[in-house]
């Protein structure tokens, strides 16, 4: 009787510690529950947070470094941007049409209107940025009295550029311009007075005029911003001539036209022509970029 006692007891122990174990089992299953709920809560919440992504092309200099200053403003939007840089003209417009970028930034307007024309690119302007002054810059020559009969003027052979390259001559008087053709649209037929009979080569990819700058120490060149800046030339201290801020060459936002009405390409827009980043410019390209506010 005493033994079965005993049995019965040590049952009834052990019986007690199991039910303990699963009671606190269950307590860590809840605990457990709860706490992958309250995860899942601020996984969900992260998730609610939409972020729109969006690539844009850009030349190195300066529109891929304008854009990585924006990009924590945009953050602050819900907007991460991924930045294709290009070193030359042509493939931003055929990326952008095959669907590679969402936008560029790149080219001023006539450039892009040019290319939707010649291309058929079905592209919108989604507004102004910046300007980038075109100057024309030469090695040797100091002074504009000194540019002697027959100099040679080299430019791109991009001929959307020919004509603010031609205004800038005849600002000087170097040459004339037909009266019957809008300067933005002249090209070096459309020339009717040469007193210094300047001979012009315009079979050079823009990327190179430094380079020609360099070489042909004797010619005047006329150099895109960009990349003048890229060869360490400053436009208002190393120009001959040198474009007014009252150019109509702003450098644009371009995207495909069924894109026009995109919500994120417009807050890029009005995010590149804040006072944050006008500011930037103004100071960091020490007025060879000049902002656009519309």
């Amino acid at each position: 009787m005493k033994k079965l006692l005993t049995l019965l007891l040590a049952t009834l122990f052990l019986f007690g510690l199991v039910a303990c174990g699963t009671a606190n089992n269950e307590g860590d299953s809840a605990d457990n529950a709860n706490g992958s709920a309250e995860g899942n809560e601020e996984e969900t919440g992260s998730e609610n947070e939409e972020t729109t992504s969006i690539t844009i092309g850009a030349m190195s200099v300066p529109h891929a470094e304008i854009l990585e200053e924006a990009r924590p403003l945009l953050k602050e939007k819900g907007i991460e941007i991924k930045i294709e840089e290009y070193q030359e003209f042509v493939l931003p417009n055929e990326d952008l049409a095959n669907g590679v970028i969402d936008a560029n930034y790149f080219q001023h307007t006539p450039y892009l209107e040019q290319q939707m024309e010649e291309k058929d690119f079905d592209f919108a302007n989604l507004g102004g940025i910046h300007i980038e002054p075109m100057g024309i810059y030469s090695k040797n020559i100091d002074s504009l009295d000194k540019v002697e009969e027959g100099t040679t003027v080299i430019m791109s052979r991009s001929v959307s550029d020919h004509g603010r390259i031609l205004s800038l001559l005849q600002q000087e008087e170097l040459v004339k311009i037909d009266e019957d053709v809008d300067p933005v649209d002249a090209t070096i037929e459309d020339i009717v007075e040469n007193p210094r009979d300047l001979q012009f080569d315009a079979s050079i990819d823009a990327g190179l005029l430094p380079q020609f700058y360099e070489r042909e120490a004797n010619a005047i060149v006329a150099i895109n911003t960009n990349y003048a800046i890229e060869a360490g030339l400053v436009p208002s201290e190393d120009a001959l001539i040198v474009e007014s801020s009252d150019s109509p060459y702003a450098n644009v936002i371009a995207a495909r036209s069924e894109d026009k009405d995109n919500e994120a390409l417009h807050t890029l827009v009005d995010v590149l022509r804040s006072e944050e980043i006008q500011t930037f410019m103004e100071e960091e390209y020490d007025g060879a970029i000049v902002p656009v506010s519309e």
